[in-house]
């Protein structure tokens, strides 16, 4: 046995380190910092809580990432947060919130590990949330630009040549998760409905918004003004 291998083997604090802070370490793709992390769980907490983080591991599903630690989340804290708060578009979070509801009907219905979904079945999966179009090839050019941002989230893995293969991460349940309950919703299905309603009333606002700056401006644009328009921006969504 050489003496790189046997370094290897012993549990390295550093590189379990490394591997965390540079995103999810996967027990399938990160094989030896997996094994080490598991080995050395105690002193990785300790020495990432020096940084206002925590390690998140799910050995049953197979991964574990950083986080900001509940006691430190708010803004006024004196350690500057590490782990950045993202802020995502309504298409990317309905899109993350279908893929978790295919995963879950996933592990109740295959007792296969890894979901595997092509690009036209995403396609066919978010269309029917999103406004008609006859315009299939502009729809999918959408969805591609908002499948790479999921990729780069991480949430999505494109399957070697298989360019229009996406595996499905695990990882995305603790996320989509974390979403529905800080949102206290009941379900993924009532978290999807809440993000469309507030797009639609969004899109609401904005119209009514546009309609009134072609108007002569014979009213005051004051609080009140605007309560209104949010009023009735929320009329179609509600009714």
């Amino acid at each position: 046995m050489t003496a790189s291998h046997q370094q290897r083997s012993e549990p390295d604090l550093s590189l379990v380190v490394s591997h965390l802070m540079k995103g999810v370490v996967y027990r399938d793709t990160h094989a030896v910092p997996w094994r080490h992390l598991l080995q050395l769980q105690p002193q990785v907490r300790d020495y990432v809580a020096v940084m206002g983080l925590t390690v998140a591991i799910d050995e049953a599903e197979g991964y574990a990432f950083l986080r900001s630690r509940p006691d430190l989340e708010d803004d006024e804290s004196p350690i500057p947060r590490l782990v950045a708060r993202r802020s995502l578009s309504f298409h990317v979070s309905l899109l993350l919130a279908l893929l978790r509801k295919k995963l879950a009907e996933f592990d109740a219905a295959d007792s296969d590990t890894r979901l595997m979904m092509t690009r036209e079945q995403i396609v066919d999966m978010v269309r029917v949330f999103l406004p008609a179009t006859t315009n299939h090839a502009r729809l999918v050019d959408q969805i591609d630009a908002h499948l790479g941002k999921i990729v780069d989230l991480g949430f999505l893995r494109r399957v070697p040549g298989q360019e229009a293969t996406f595996e499905v991460r695990r990882i995305l349940k603790a996320f989509v998760d974390a979403q529905v309950a800080r949102g206290v919703y009941g379900s993924t299905s009532e978290y999807v409905r809440e993000l469309i309603r507030r797009d639609h009333e969004r899109s609401s606002l904005r119209d009514l918004l546009l309609t009134g700056a072609k108007s002569p401006a014979d009213v005051d644009i004051d609080d009140a003004f605007f309560a209104k328009l949010r009023d009735r921006a929320r009329q179609p969504a509600d009714g």
